[in-house]
């Protein structure tokens, strides 16, 4: 766990992700359109990135991917972005992390 603490720490945005998943698609998309630009691990192209999968699992992410930390926190899978979008809450989160500046 230590070790997404780190990936994640020093980025507004951080999203873990599988290259061929449909949901990391979705997110990547909806992040686009607000003009963010995170920073994405795919797991099954960087190294360690099982070892990373078993950590966002023990943190409580389930399914493990996607994963969303905005601001150094775990935001959440697809559900719970997908939520905080339609609340209207995504975009305030966004800007507070500094990742986004409209």
């Amino acid at each position: 766990m230590e070790r997404v603490t780190r990936m994640v720490c020093d980025r507004p945005v951080v999203l873990f992700s599988r290259s061929s998943c449909c949901m990391c698609h979705t997110i990547k998309s909806l992040f686009a359109d607000f003009g963010v630009n995170p920073t994405v691990y795919e797991l099954d192209e960087i190294p360690r990135g099982r070892e990373v999968e078993q950590a966002l699992l023990r943190l409580g992410c389930n399914p493990a991917v996607p994963a969303v930390f905005i601001g150094g926190e775990l935001a959440g899978g697809a559900n719970e972005i997908m939520s905080l979008h339609l609340r209207r809450a995504l975009q305030p989160m966004l800007k507070r992390a500094g990742a986004l500046w409209v």
